[in-house]
């Protein structure tokens, strides 16, 4: 099995960034915040190992994201990654219900 080294791009931090101060000031729910934050993390960093197992999306809303996008869902999350030699590029972490046809 290949091992990979994951990479957050800063579209995707600012999606974290975003998703932390909505939990923790429109919900007011700081505790909760940094756990949901600490577990996306923890799902990210599973994908440096098998990040390849998962299928390319074919989805026309997955092509702002580039070629052979694959993306895993955790917790009302998509992770929206793309895979280059040995490296996962984190492209985003967009709500599940914002796509279509999920």
């Amino acid at each position: 099995m290949n091992k990979y080294t994951v990479i957050i791009s800063e579209n995707a931090q600012t999606d974290l960034r975003n998703l932390s101060e909505t939990i923790s000031y429109e919900y007011k729910a700081p505790v909760t915040a940094k756990k949901y934050l600490k577990e996306l993390y923890a799902e990210m960093s599973k994908l440096s190992r098998g990040a390849e197992s998962y299928p390319s999306q074919t989805r026309a809303f997955y092509r702002q994201y580039g070629f052979n996008v694959r993306a895993i869902i955790y917790k009302k999350m998509t992770i929206v990654y793309v895979v280059v030699n040995q490296c996962v590029y984190i492209k985003g972490v967009i709500p599940s219900a914002t796509i279509k046809g999920l």
